[in-house]
């Protein structure tokens, strides 16, 4: 690895930029949407209605518009009830952002909000320091666990927090996706960071598989068009190729050869449809449904 190739973490608003464009770019958003009005629906109506108060806890919460989303949900099924949601999440900024979504979103009076400023890991060790532990109706991790550690502590860990009759929503990049072969072919050539671990659903139920833990598991079919990335001196392209591969400035700083075969790899079948003159890049997402 060139020794001027970089972590993309290492630059956090290059990060936060590349990661707006592929949110531009990509069906990301649509197909959460899409398995929100779909699926989400008949999830929650498993959890029951013998309950006073739902309590939900968000894991990574962001600046809350997925939240906010799967919150309806439950309003919907459970008209009238009492729902308690906190939110762990270690950004500052991504919890500001949320609490301004709250303040400016109607219909929200039934729901009893909490924010802590914690990483998952945080939450769990502060939650294990306390002699009563709090249950949960419905606990959700949507694109968070490829920044833990230990990921089979933490998914027996909340596991070990549901009420009975629950469960926990996990949303990761799939399997099948591109991104799994990306990662498993260049993880060794490309700069690594602490902040963040290659995981895909694949992972995660092997995982469940060996923690003996009840899960079920289907895909969300999504692209991201990454035409972009090769049209030289394109900046939505770079910006792209940067979150790609998790390296800053990725095309400026890649070896010739790493670059040449990665650019390659992005073209093939196994990761990319082409269509209509434009190269789908397969971002496919799972949902992994655990139960008590």
């Amino acid at each position: 690895m060139a020794s001027s190739m970089r972590s993309l973490f290492s630059d956090h608003s290059r990060y936060v930029e590349s990661f707006r464009r592929f949110l531009s770019n990509s069906t990301e958003h649509q197909c959460m949407r899409e398995f929100m009005d779909k699926k989400l629906p008949g999830i929650v109506a498993r959890i029951g209605d013998t309950k006073s108060e739902l309590k939900i806890l968000s894991v990574g919460g962001g600046s809350g518009e997925i939240d906010l989303q799967i919150l309806s949900k439950f309003q919907a099924q459970y008209p009238g009830i009492q729902i308690k949601n906190e939110v762990v999440e270690p950004s500052a900024e991504q919890i500001a952002k949320y609490k301004e979504l709250v303040a400016k979103t109607s219909n929200l009076e039934n729901i009893k909000f909490a924010w802590h400023k914690e990483t998952s890991s945080e939450y769990q060790h502060r939650v294990t320091e306390e002699k009563e532990h709090q249950k949960w109706d419905f606990i959700h991790m949507i694109q968070m666990l490829y920044y833990v550690k230990d990921i089979p502590a933490t998914l027996e860990f909340f596991h070990g927090l549901l009420a009975t009759n629950s469960m926990i929503l996990i949303i990761v990049v799939s399997g099948t996706s591109g991104w799994n072969k990306l990662w498993k072919k260049y993880e060794s050539r490309l700069p690594r960071n602490d902040l963040c671990q290659y995981v895909t659903s694949s992972d995660l139920t092997q995982i469940l598989d060996d923690l003996k833990i009840r899960y079920t598991c289907s895909d969300l079919l999504s692209t991201m068009d990454i035409s972009d990335c090769f049209i030289e001196g394109n900046e939505n392209g770079d910006l792209l190729l940067d979150f790609l591969t998790e390296t800053c400035n990725f095309n400026t700083t890649a070896p010739m050869a790493l670059k040449a075969e990665i650019m390659q790899d992005l073209q093939e079948p196994e990761f990319s449809v082409k269509r209509d003159g434009k190269i789908f890049f397969n971002n496919n997402l799972s949902f992994i449904v655990v139960e008590t």
